[in-house]
């Protein structure tokens, strides 16, 4: 393992080093790269969907379920979405270079903020692929280099994919270093990683509740958690309950094993004997399995009754977690308790009701009638995203080009001094 780490803290150096040619490079130039590494994506689609297919095979064997190994699948359409995600990241603003915030101070000296690539990100995820490309086309357009350590259940998909951005960078004369993958399943590589300050700038986790929390207690550089999703649906009182229904089928039942699918539902009383009818016929029919309160185990025979850990869980599965709540006040509370700070969806015709919930809830995206699958990105016009981010500081909630930039002062003057 030595040889090993010693190869990762070189890869690492070489990164941090095509870090300063990325950064000044032009927006053309940038958008460029991109485009063909969209199109040496789709070229090359049956060898990544090859790669993948070992990738699947094997968790298979390991007896990962459904909902993961859909995250895991790549396929015509999915490679066709990564290579879009790319094109539209090439057509959004280059946010680096902007000037903002300029003012002019008595003594006639100009002030203003320019935005600047962070410069090397440290990047670790697990499964999802297509992630791989989005992270590395992200960065690229923000100027950033990027080290990424995927995990193993997509080690093959990933691989591959680098393999083609690497080429694709080449082709264009931008330094294929800028995109660096760690080349190891082993564990031990993420300790490593993120000891290496001097190189990297900023590390982001993405994954499970353990991958998380090791990161953010044992890294040497600062940390953008984009922790677990336990995302919330409250159907208000005064809910239309065929939307409500839509939203929350939508949000359980589309992709479960993602991290804006919704985990917990909670149902204002005077509406439970109306809508828990509907939850049966298109949730529980369905195969979705209930964990409710006693309240709601009266209304859904033949359910689960919910623990403690039940509403604190991100099941990324089939199952939801049911409490059925007084009013807005009680559901803002359960959620504030049980919160990972990530989506909360509310549906109301109570324009109070709706306004209360947008102003005390404090997650990184509330919703207020649609559904907590459009907790993206892509859905809210960022182009793609590299995570959700549950921390405030620096960034919080979908982060797209901007999010990956930080702010110098640029001050122009006269030749005044201050004396």
């Amino acid at each position: 393992m030595e040889n090993n780490l010693l190869e990762i803290q070189q890869l690492v150096k070489k990164c941090n080093k095509a870090s300063s040619d990325i950064a000044v490079a032009s927006s053309g130039k940038k958008n460029e790269a991109l485009i063909n590494i969209a199109t040496n994506l789709m070229n090359s689609k049956d060898e990544i969907i090859k790669a993948n297919k070992k990738d699947v095979e094997y968790a298979k064997i390991k007896k990962i379920s459904l909902a993961m190994i859909d995250r895991l699948i790549l396929d015509d359409s999915r490679i066709k979405k990564m290579a879009d995600a790319l094109i539209e990241i090439a057509e959004l603003p280059d946010p680096v270079g902007k000037m903002t915030n300029m003012r002019i101070r008595p003594n006639g000296i100009r002030v203003e903020q320019m935005s600047i690539p962070l410069g090397v990100i440290g990047f670790i995820y697990e499964s999802r692929p297509n992630v791989t490309s989005d992270a590395a086309g992200l960065c690229l357009k923000s100027g950033n280099a990027v080290v990424l350590r995927g995990g193993s259940e997509a080690f093959n998909s990933n691989l591959a994919i680098v393999k083609i951005i690497k080429k694709s960078l080449k082709e264009v004369n931008i330094s294929p270093e800028i995109v660096t993958f760690i080349p190891t399943t082993d564990r031990t590589a993420i300790s490593e990683m993120i000891k290496y300050d001097e190189y990297i700038d900023m590390i982001i986790p993405r994954g499970g509740e353990g991958l998380i929390r090791f990161v953010t207690e044992n890294s040497r550089i600062p940390v953008i958690k984009h922790y677990k999703g336990v995302c919330h649906l409250f159907v208000d009182e005064s809910a239309d309950l065929e939307k409500a229904i839509d939203i929350l089928v939508d949000g359980k039942i589309s992709r479960p094993g993602v991290c804006n699918s919704l985990e917990t539902l909670l149902v204002n009383r005077k509406i439970t004997e109306t809508f828990f009818p509907k939850v049966r016929e298109k949730l529980i029919n369905k195969g979705v399995e209930i964990r409710g309160c006693l309240e709601t185990a009266k209304n859904l025979k033949g359910i689960k009754i919910a623990t403690e850990e039940d509403y604190y869980a991100e099941f990324l599965s089939l199952i939801l977690a049911v409490k059925v709540v007084e009013n807005v006040d009680e559901a803002i509370l359960h959620i504030k308790k049980y919160s990972s700070d990530h989506t909360e969806v509310i549906v109301t015709n109570d324009l109070k009701n709706s306004q209360k919930f947008v102003n005390e809830i404090n997650s990184s995206v509330v919703m207020v009638n649609a559904s907590s699958r459009f907790s993206d990105g892509g859905e809210l016009g960022l182009g793609a995203e590299i995570g959700i981010s549950t921390t405030k500081i620096h960034s919080y909630g979908p982060m797209g080009l901007e999010s990956l930039t930080t702010k110098k002062f640029v001050v122009s003057g006269d030749g005044q001094v201050r004396g």
